[in-house]
C-alpha cells in the first residue's frame, strides 16, 4: 500500500505541476565541424543557442533550427558527447529499431531527412494487435482509423544518419563531438547568457541552451528541478527475429503477459524486431542461454495458453451480448500471430525500463526536450516520438519569440513549449504507466476490469480513432 502511495503522490505530483503550467500560459581530442564564431575578450565562444545532446533527438532539433526561415541566420553549436557515428548500411537488421508516427514522419519530410530513409528502408505498419494472455480480450488498429500507416519501424542509426545528411548542408550549425561538459552556468538574471565549460577548458556563452542530453541530463541537473523517477524492476531484451514462415509482415503484434509485454514489430516478409519486457533476473537469464532455448521461450510467451478465469469469462460474455444488441460489432477476427524459427545472431541485447519526468521542462535560458525531459515504458513505443514532439513544438516557440522581437531564452516564449507539452506528455505517460500496472496483475477483478475495458473500447471505433489521432499527432501554437 506505501508503495501505491508513493506512486499516486508522484503521480499528482506530475498533473499539479501540468495544472500549473496550463495557467501560466569533449575532450581534448575533440572534432570541430562547421564554422568557426569569434572569441570575446574572456575567451567565451559566444553562439545564439546551444544543443547539448547529438542523439536522435538534439540533432533533429538542429537541423529544424537551422531549417526554420524566421532562425536560420542564428549561430548554433551542437554538443555531442560521444565519437561521430560514420553510418554503414549492412544487410543484417541493427536491434535498435524506432515506431515513428505521422507526425514525427512529417517532420523528418519536413527537414529534407526522410528522402535519405525512404532510400535506404523502412518498414510501414498497417495493423495492430494487442491481446491479454489472461483472457480472449484483445484490441485491434488498422490504417483505416488514419490517412496514412499506423507507424513506420525504422533503425535508430539511420534516422540519425538521414538527419547528421541533412546537417551537413547546414552552415549555421557548428557540431563538436567528444564534448564532456565539466560545468554549467545558468542566467541569473533575464536576458543573461548560460555559459557551459567543456572538460578540454573551452568555454561556450549562448542566449538559450537546450538540453537533449537523456536521462542523466546535465542539463537538468543544473536547472535543480524537481524528477520524478522509478524504475519498474524489469529490463527490455530487443533482438532480431526470423519467422517461421515468410509473410506479408504489416502487423505489430503485443500481447500482455503477467510478466510484461513482448512485442514484434515488421522488418521484412521475414524478419521482425523483438521487444519483450520481463523481470531483471529473467532477462539476464535469457540473454545467458542457447539461442535454441530463447527461441522456444519466445514462441512460449507469444502462443502459451493461461488458464481462463470463469468470473472473467461470463463477464465478456455478458458484455458481448450487450455489445451485439447495440450492433457495435468490430466484425474483426482474430489474426494469428507468428512464431519464430529462430533469432538473428549476435542481436541479444537488454535495456533497464523506468518511468521518468521533469516537472519543469524550461527556465531562464534553458529547455529541456526528449529524454532529458521524460523517461516512458517502451510498451507503447512512444518514447522517441514523445521526443521528436518537443522538437515541432519548440521551434514553433521560438519562431514566434523571434517574429516578435523577444529574446531566445525570455520564458514567456518557453514557457508556451513547455505547456503545449505537458498537455501532451502528461497523459500519455499516465496512461502508459497504468496500462503497465494494470497488465501485472493477475487477479480475477484485475483482469476482468481490463478484459472489458479492452473489449469494449474495441468495439467503439470513435474512441480508437481519438486514441490513434492522440498517439500520431501533437499540439501545435494556436
Amino acid at each position: 500500500m506505501a508503495f501505491i502511495c508513493e506512486k499516486f503522490s508522484s503521480s499528482r505530483v506530475i498533473l499539479s505541476s501540468l495544472w500549473h503550467r496550463c495557467n501560466v500560459v569533449i575532450s581534448n581530442q575533440a572534432i570541430i565541424t562547421r564554422k568557426r564564431h569569434c572569441v570575446n575578450e574572456n575567451d567565451h565562444i559566444n553562439h545564439d543557442i546551444i544543443i547539448a545532446g547529438g542523439g536522435l533527438v538534439g540533432t533533429t532539433l538542429a537541423v529544424a533550427l537551422a531549417n526554420n526561415r524566421a532562425l536560420e541566420s542564428k549561430n548554433i553549436l551542437l554538443l555531442e558527447r560521444n565519437n561521430k557515428h560514420e553510418y554503414q548500411q549492412r544487410e543484417q537488421y541493427s536491434n535498435r529499431v524506432v515506431a515513428l508516427n505521422q507526425q514525427t514522419r512529417n517532420l523528418l519530410s519536413s527537414i529534407g531527412a526522410w528522402k535519405h530513409i525512404e532510400a535506404v528502408r523502412y518498414a510501414p505498419v498497417r495493423k495492430m494487435q494487442i491481446w491479454d494472455a489472461c483472457s480472449d480480450a484483445m484490441i485491434t488498429f488498422n490504417e483505416d482509423y488514419l490517412a496514412n500507416e499506423i507507424a513506420y519501424i525504422v533503425e535508430n542509426d539511420l534516422v540519425l544518419h538521414a538527419v547528421d545528411k541533412q546537417l551537413k548542408e547546414k552552415s549555421s550549425v557548428e557540431v563538436i563531438y567528444n564534448a564532456q561538459v565539466e560545468d554549467i552556468t545558468l542566467p541569473a538574471a533575464r536576458g543573461d547568457d548560460t555559459l557551459i565549460k567543456l572538460q578540454n577548458g573551452k568555454q561556450f556563452k549562448a542566449k538559450l541552451l537546450i538540453g537533449a542530453d537523456g536521462v542523466n541530463s546535465r542539463v537538468r541537473q543544473s536547472m535543480k528541478l524537481q524528477y520524478l523517477k522509478w524504475n519498474y524492476d524489469q529490463m527490455g531484451i530487443v533482438a532480431t527475429v526470423k519467422l517461421s514462415e515468410p509473410t506479408e509482415n504489416v502487423v505489430a503484434w503485443q500481447r500482455f503477459l503477467p510478466t510484461g509485454p513482448v512485442a514484434l514489430l515488421p522488418l521484412t516478409d521475414s524478419l521482425s524486431s523483438l521487444v519483450w519486457s520481463m523481470t531483471t533476473e529473467e532477462a539476464k537469464r535469457l540473454l545467458k542461454v542457447s539461442e535454441e532455448e530463447f527461441v522456444d521461450a519466445l514462441n512460449d510467451a507469444l502462443w502459451k495458453v493461461y488458464p481462463k478465469n470463469g468470473i472473467v469469462e461470463s463477464g465478456m460474455a455478458a458484455l458481448q451480448q450487450l455489445l451485439e444488441q447495440f450492433s457495435l460489432q468490430t466484425g474483426v477476427s482474430r489474426q494469428l500471430q507468428p512464431s519464430i524459427s529462430n533469432i538473428v545472431e549476435g542481436s541479444r541485447a537488454a535495456f533497464p525500463l523506468g518511468f521518468g519526468h521533469s516537472t519543469s521542462y524550461v527556465a531562464n535560458g534553458v529547455a529541456l526536450i526528449g529524454d532529458a525531459a521524460h523517461r516512458v515504458h517502451p510498451l507503447a513505443g512512444q518514447g522517441v516520438n514523445l521526443g521528436f514532439g518537443d522538437v515541432t513544438v519548440l521551434v514553433q516557440v521560438l519562431e514566434e519569440a523571434v517574429r516578435s522581437g523577444s529574446i531566445l531564452g525570455d520564458t514567456i516564449h518557453l514557457t508556451k513549449y513547455e505547456t503545449l507539452r505537458q498537455r501532451h506528455n502528461v497523459p500519455t505517460m499516465l496512461a502508459i504507466d497504468a496500462l503497465h500496472r494494470l497488465y501485472k496483475g493477475t487477479a480475477a477483478p484485475v483482469v476482468l476490469a481490463r478484459s472489458l475495458g479492452l473489449q469494449l473500447v474495441n468495439a467503439l471505433g470513435p474512441v480508437k480513432k481519438i486514441l490513434m489521432d492522440h498517439a500520431a499527432d501533437s499540439p501545435r501554437i494556436r
